[in-house]
């Protein structure tokens, strides 16, 4: 071996590991897990590591807005699990609702979103009950406690929001309604859903431009959003939770219906929403309406 070749072989042999290419960082993603009530997201880069939801908190009764949650609102049902992949990524459960109706929800995670596919059959010869649904969905561990302003003693979860004539409208929303059944929380209806039949909370006068709802996290990186179609109403409730409550309506002897949910847990673009709102747009292009 000549000199030149030798110092060539040595040089390669000795290069630095720091000039090689680094090894690729793992991606963030999202796994589910099903837990009584509970499902869990799971995610490494999530406070804590996960986001509990209470799935599903009650399936409801219409003219629910000024009744006893207990005695009049509340149909009872149960849950199974059915089956869940063994990467996590994928569930599926059966609601018995005491009404009649069958709930079946095929529940799948992306690395940034979770889809849901719900199927809702009337199996019985009559109408059923249960008009609307609640997934509560806890964060208080992703977006932070109850403010610190003692003005907005009704604030339960901070850096929260909704979107109003099309823009992203952080809470408080003014006006910010203080009169209920049960207070504090703040629920947003729809404008083709009637008034009388939602969450028996303070009830804003402010409409909602579609059925997001979410917040940022505390350390203002992520942004997450959840969203039904079709949706009965919008909620921020005293548990450090945000609803996008889903809408079953009137389900006919024999019939099923098809709901749309998604929740998307991703990087935040600083953009006020703008990515987001893309992204619901493309996924939801009904607007919400789903069946209805």
């Amino acid at each position: 071996m000549d000199r030149r070749t030798f110092l060539a072989t040595l040089t390669a042999a000795t290069a630095p590991i720091c000039a090689q290419d680094p090894m690729p960082a793992s991606k963030p993603t999202l796994h589910l897990a099903g837990e009584g009530h509970w499902l869990v997201i799971k995610g490494n880069h999530l406070p804590k590591g996960e986001i509990r939801i209470n799935y599903l908190e009650a399936y409801c009764r219409a003219s629910s807005t000024t009744a006893d949650w207990v005695t009049h609102t509340t149909v009872g049902h149960t849950t199974e699990l059915v089956s869940a992949a063994p990467d996590g990524k994928s569930l599926r459960l059966r609601c018995q609702v005491k009404d009649g109706l069958v709930v079946d929800h095929e529940i799948q995670a992306g690395d940034d979103e979770i889809t849901f596919h719900l199927k809702a059959h009337n199996p019985t010869s009559r109408l059923n009950e249960a008009h609307w649904a609640q997934p509560c969905i806890r964060l208080g561990d992703f977006a932070g406690g109850e403010t610190a302003d003692p003005r907005e003693v009704n604030i339960k979860l901070d850096r929260s929001f909704i979107f109003l004539n099309g823009r992203l409208t952080r809470l408080p929303t003014n006006p910010w309604a203080t009169q209920a059944r049960y207070i504090p929380g703040q629920v947003w209806c729809p404008k083709d859903v009637p008034r009388t039949d939602v969450n028996p909370r303070p009830l804003s006068t402010l409409v909602p431009s579609h059925g997001l709802i979410g917040c940022f996290s505390q350390d203002d990186q992520w942004i997450f959003a959840v969203a039904f179609s079709p949706y009965q109403e919008l909620f921020q409730g005293v548990a450090r939770c945000l609803h996008s409550d889903f809408r079953l309506g009137e389900v006919k002897p024999g019939e099923t219906k098809a709901i749309l949910g998604k929740i998307y847990v991703a990087p935040n673009a600083h953009d006020e929403g703008a990515s987001l709102l893309q992204r619901y747009q493309k996924d939801f292009a009904d607007g919400g309406r789903g069946n209805d």
